[in-house]
Order: C-alpha cells, then structure tokens, then sequence
C-alpha cells in the first residue's frame, strides 16, 4: 500500500514541461513577427498649448492630398511613386526643411500617414498640418 502511493508521488512530481515549451515558441514566433513593426513609426511634437488658427501665405510650400488620393505641391500634380525624389530635388524644401500637408477630411488616416512618412524620409523636420476650421468636426 505504501509502495503503491510513492510510487504515485513521484508520477505527480515530474513537470510535463512540453506545454510550457509549446508556448513560449508561439510567444517567440509573435514576438519576431511583430518586433519590425515597433520600430515603424512617426515622431511628432505636439503643442502643449491648444492649436491657433495657421494662415499659410503665399511662401510656404503646401501639399494637398485630394479625395481622389492625388498629391500636388503647389498647384503641380504629383505622383506618390515619385514624390520622394521630388521633395529631395527641391532645393527650396531642403534648405527650409518645412511644409503644410493639406489632406481631405474623407481620406484614410494610413494614407495620410503614409505620406507623412514620405515627408519625413525626404528630410523634412517641421510639418504643419492645414485645416478648415468651418467644416472640422468639434
């Protein structure tokens, strides 16, 4: 009787660690999948202060985004494939280091995140972001 619960003691006393090592691999396999993603990302410098009203005058440089995704700097139409090597042959741009990004309301918050990405990649430090006080939602 006595051999018979020992022996059962030392059954319950070894760990099956297969379960354990089951999970970590899942917990691995994520980890690698998602680790590129966190390095993807946008910095920006937020006023502490709330937003006043930005006039852009005829100096800046401004480019919009339609709701047809068509990017224009200026009032020259722009594809998005080539919008980098636009941005980085613009002496201007790259002396100012600055422009308003002017986006449709109905475009998707990736796209234009997108094209910040662009503008960051083509050198530029200080973006303004131009809207319509009248049609933004409070």
């Amino acid at each position: 009787m006595g051999m018979s619960t020992g022996g059962g003691g030392r059954a319950m006393s070894e760990i099956n660690v297969t379960p354990m090592v089951d999970v970590m691999l899942v917990l691995l396999i994520i980890f690698m999948v998602t680790a590129p993603f966190m390095q993807m990302g946008i910095e920006v410098d937020l006023p502490q202060a709330q937003a006043q009203s930005l006039d852009p005058d005829e100096n800046n440089m401004i480019l919009s985004v339609n709701a047809d995704r068509k990017i224009f700097l200026g009032d020259t139409e722009i594809p998005r494939e080539v919008l980098k090597e636009k941005l980085l042959s613009n002496t201007r741009l790259q002396a100012d280091k600055e422009i308003f990004l002017q986006a449709d309301r109905s475009l998707s918050y990736g796209f234009v995140i997108d094209i910040m990405a662009i503008l960051k990649n083509a050198g530029v430090e200080n973006l303004g972001m131009v809207t319509d006080p009248e049609t933004t939602a409070p």
